[in-house]
């Protein structure tokens, strides 16, 4: 029996357009890997990307970030605020050592149910080739073991 790596991916959507998309699909009954769970925002623009990082840190091993279409969101620029903090996030990845591979970022509106399966297709075969997100695992653990020596490192002498 074969055990290839299922990845587990983690999806930040918005509301209006990429959640009613998902939905679509459901209801057209697209198939696409099951390996996602969405949580839903009412706009990307409201994601603070260090939920991305806490996603990873909690055993995600891909996220996808993805909302309306540029100029079709429903409060008006929030999907701008989304693309410019991505640009700068992804500087942030590059610096802490995570392989912007892992994310995802897409447009997807409530009329593309199509469109969502191919992302999820698209990002769940993506991240399989990566293999499993281990580097924040290891972290986690070495931050619990040592935790106490760490916090003794930083306390400054009076």
């Amino acid at each position: 029996m074969s055990t290839e790596f299922e990845p587990k991916i983690l999806a930040f959507v918005c509301n209006w357009c990429t959640y009613a998309g998902a939905d679509l699909t459901g209801t057209s009954r697209i198939k696409y890997a099951s390996n996602v769970k969405i949580v839903r925002f009412p706009c990307t623009g409201r994601i603070d990307f260090m939920l991305l990082l806490k996603a990873f840190a909690n055993g995600s091993d891909g996220v996808i970030v993805s909302g309306c279409h540029p100029n079709d969101c429903h409060y008006t620029s929030g999907n701008f605020h989304a693309r410019r903090r991505w640009m700068l996030f992804r500087g942030l990845l590059d610096f802490l050592g995570v392989d912007v591979r892992r994310i995802q970022f897409s447009w997807v509106s409530a009329a593309e149910g199509a469109k969502w399966a191919e992302v999820v297709n698209k990002t769940v075969a993506d991240v399989r080739a990566l293999g499993p997100y281990a580097e924040y695992k290891k972290a986690a653990k070495f931050l619990a073991g040592n935790e106490d020596v760490l916090l003794k490192a930083q306390e400054v002498a009076l």
